[in-house]
Parts: structure tokens; C-alpha cells; sequence
């Protein structure tokens, strides 16, 4: 009888354990990753980030995204400058996305911008959002 408890004992601890594990693996069958800057000079560094995880993670990499905010949007008008990082991007399947809220605040037309950026009205909020659904996040 007592070995009979300690089978099922040991039983019942494997199934937890390897239900748990499980889990986890199905939880992070993709990552999303997420960046939040406030410098357009780290475009470079983060677009290099994006590619060496995308190789990394294979076929569990998914989305990317970059929040730019701040009073750097304003560099975002340079598009001779912009391009190289919005073509680079786009090589990568990483999406920038520009914050509102920045460009408003510091009055850059968004008729100015070069093609290939989103807007959303409010970066911080979008940024938190994404963290709710699992994107692992950084800010610089």
C-alpha cells in the first residue's frame, strides 16, 4: 500500500512538471519584441538586434516593432537620412512606429515623413499595449 502511494505520488509530480513545461513552450511559440527609443541614431544598432534574433529564434521569430518618440521625431524628416533605415527595416520585417503624441509636441507634419513609418496617436500607451499581449520590451 505505501509503495503504491509513493508510485503514484511520483506519478502525479512527472505529469505536473511536464504539463508545466508544456505550457511555456506553447506560450512562446513565437516571440514579439518590442523597442521604445527615443534616438534615431539607434535605428542601426536595433535594426542589427532584429536580424541576429530573427537567426536566432528561426521560425519562433515574429514580430518586431520600434517606437520612436520624442523630441527626435524630428530627424524623422530627413528622408535622404530615413531611408536607409526605413529600407533596412523593411528588408528585416521590422515595422517603426512613430508616436503622435511627439509629433504634435514638437510640430513635425506628418506629410513630411517618409513612407514606410506608422502612426499611432500615443507611443507609450501602443508600447504598453504590446507588453499586455507578451512582447518582450525594451527601452533606449
Amino acid at each position: 500500500m505505501k509503495n503504491l502511494f509513493v508510485i503514484s505520488m511520483a506519478l502525479f509530480l512527472f505529469v505536473l512538471n511536464h504539463s508545466g513545461k508544456a505550457q511555456t513552450q506553447e506560450q512562446y511559440e513565437h516571440y514579439n519584441y518590442l523597442v521604445l527609443t527615443k534616438q534615431i541614431q539607434q535605428l542601426q544598432p536595433i535594426i542589427l538586434t532584429a536580424e541576429a534574433l530573427a537567426t536566432e529564434d528561426g521560425p519562433g521569430f515574429g514580430d518586431f516593432q520600434v517606437v520612436i518618440c520624442g523630441q527626435t521625431v524630428n530627424e524623422l524628416t530627413d528622408k535622404p537620412m530615413m531611408k536607409k533605415f526605413t529600407d533596412k527595416a523593411e528588408q528585416s520585417n521590422i515595422q517603426l512606429v512613430i508616436c503622435g503624441f511627439s509629433l504634435e509636441k514638437f510640430e513635425v507634419d506628418r506629410d513630411e515623413l517618409p513612407e514606410g513609418l506608422e502612426i499611432v496617436e500615443n507611443g507609450i500607451l501602443y508600447s504598453f499595449q504590446l507588453q499586455k499581449k507578451g512582447y518582450l520590451s525594451i527601452e533606449l
